[in-house]
């Protein structure tokens, strides 16, 4: 799993309709149709009961959750063919939270299927209350592509601690090391301009960057990785005007010229991708998630999604 949890330690879950926390648009007007079209049946099975609650991202922003319907949109129409229908994580893994229902979370991962690029997608979400007061949100979607292509994966998290700041992360994480191999760099990082993604942000005076305090993120994300922090009293209006745009667009060339367009991989590389990407997806749930999900949900819980997630990474 891509996602970098904060590090940083409720309300019950909201039981309103997801159509009263969203400003209609086109996007998010489709992706709406289907959830109510689950809400109108007489019953509801749990599959699509978990799926839904998923789809509320009841603690996001306006703005933030009309952002991640629009993605998962774009993610259904241009690779729902290529991957499993349904979330293929156990019931008690899609969601959970502590014991003392301060902290909350929810993930819907689609495994691609044989003869797909995609290895999976995983989107998330997770509240809890911070000690210090107010709480913490994190809202992401990641992709990973299998050794059948060498191109780059997938990553998008917004942090929010605060209603006027919020920390950005979008990347396509490079999965070949960028000195040794500089075809790879040129090809998807320098002839796409890629850069002039995190150009735009930067030239915002609400905006700074953001370094991680784990030294292995900063190592594992690209050149042109968007790290930034947002601070404004209209951070809503920039998340609409400025973080949105960049992240459609980001995501849509992603499927365009990395998930599906077809790789010519040979079988000492497909090695190399395999092992390479294994250690960083494991890497990731021992710097990040086993750090954090303990003292967010308890031993038991954690170890539960853990065991879950690792199912998946080493496949």
């Amino acid at each position: 799993m891509a996602i970098i949890w904060s590090p940083i330690l409720t309300n019950p879950i909201s039981r309103f309709p997801l159509t009263s926390f969203i400003t209609p648009t086109p996007t998010t007007g489709r992706c709406l149709s289907r959830i109510r079209l689950c809400r109108s049946s007489a019953s509801m099975d749990s599959t699509d009961d978990l799926r839904a609650k998923f789809m509320e991202f009841p603690y996001a922003s306006p703005p933030i959750r009309n952002l991640m319907l629009e993605l998962l949109s774009t993610v259904d129409t241009h690779l729902g063919p290529s991957l499993h229908p349904d979330c293929t994580l156990p019931r008690d893994v899609q969601h959970f939270e502590n014991s003392t229902a301060t902290a909350h979370a929810s993930l819907h991962l689609r495994s691609g299927l044989p003869s797909s690029q995609i290895d999976f997608i995983l989107g998330g979400w997770i509240h809890c209350k911070l000690p210090s007061g107010g709480s913490l949100n994190i809202t992401s979607l990641s992709a990973y592509l299998n050794p059948l292509t060498n191109a780059p994966h997938f990553l998008l998290e917004l942090i929010q601690r605060s209603p006027s700041s919020l920390v950005l992360i979008l990347d396509f994480t490079p999965r070949k090391d960028l000195v040794m191999y500089p075809d790879y760099l040129k090809k998807y990082y320098e002839d796409t301009d890629l850069d002039k993604h995190r150009q735009r942000l930067h030239a915002l005076q609400e905006v700074t960057p953001y370094f991680s305090t784990s030294l292995y993120i900063r190592a594992v994300v690209s050149p042109s990785a968007i790290l930034v922090t947002v601070e404004s009293t209209n951070i809503e209006d920039i998340i609409r005007d400025h973080v949105s745009p960049i992240a459609n667009e980001l995501l849509q060339f992603w499927i365009d010229s990395c998930a599906c367009l077809e790789g010519s991989v040979g079988d000492s590389e497909r090695g190399y991708l395999a092992e390479r990407d294994g250690i960083i997806k494991n890497k990731t749930l021992e710097v990040d998630l086993a750090s954090s999900f303990p003292r967010l949900f308890g031993q038991q819980v954690a170890d539960r999604v853990l065991d879950a997630l690792k199912e998946y990474y080493n496949r």
